[in-house]
């Protein structure tokens, strides 16, 4: 996007996440700082980031990014946005920084019929309801799940990491997951998890592997 990018990635190991986003936060500024003759930082904050249930919604956050391009009428095709994932995922074009998530690989075990179906997916796109959740859930740092996903979570770390009432402004320097909860998700398979650069979950992402969706802003 013209200010902000939005990446889908699953760490290796607990500070992957924290240790990508530092080498790309350094490089990128460094690069630009020398291009255009500037100094001083580029991006607007630190990532936002919440877990994501895999089954739900790393699908609509395939989507969710890949027609972003599109609903801010940057192109009338995702095809057509030169820095999309859309031409791997949907047409089949190599590129060796995109690995697909097991659940686009789940689409179809034939290659030919995975790209029909995410092609037919997208072409769907995502329902007011959904964009709005995603929206939401990595604004404030919370799940993006089902009821029953969050509810079971929330019942396992004893603590409410839904999206509740807004009310008085959370005191600064304060995360929304304990160490408690910072401790399950490090034991569970595969958490997924979807980030927006602001303080959020920084601390969870450097402890916990899972899947990460990125969205940060100029």
């Amino acid at each position: 996007m013209t200010n902000h990018i939005h990446l889908l990635a699953t760490p290796e190991t607990t500070d992957s996440a924290s240790l990508m986003m530092k080498e790309l936060n350094q490089r990128y500024v460094q690069y630009v700082n020398r291009t255009y003759d500037r100094s001083g930082t580029l991006w607007e904050g630190r990532f936002r980031s919440c877990l994501t249930q895999t089954d739900s919604y790393a699908l609509a956050c395939y989507r969710y990014i890949e027609l972003n391009p599109v609903r801010a009428n940057i192109v009338d095709h995702p095809n057509k946005y030169h820095w999309s994932s859309y031409s791997a995922n949907a047409d089949g074009c190599s590129n060796a920084v995109i690995s697909p998530h097991s659940v686009y690989l789940a689409l179809h075990k034939n290659r030919k019929e995975r790209l029909e179906r995410y092609r037919a997916l997208v072409q769907l796109g995502i329902d007011d309801d959904t964009e709005f959740k995603i929206r939401r859930a990595t604004k404030r740092n919370r799940i993006l799940g089902n009821e029953r996903f969050i509810e079971e979570i929330s019942a396992t770390v004893s603590k409410s990491i839904g999206h509740e009432k807004r009310g008085r402004p959370r005191k600064r320097g304060t995360s929304p997951f304990l160490d408690d909860a910072v401790s399950f998700f490090a034991v569970q398979e595969g958490p997924d998890v979807c980030c927006k650069f602001s303080d959020g979950l920084l601390s969870c992402l450097d402890r916990c592997p899972g899947h990460m969706w990125c969205d940060y802003q100029i």
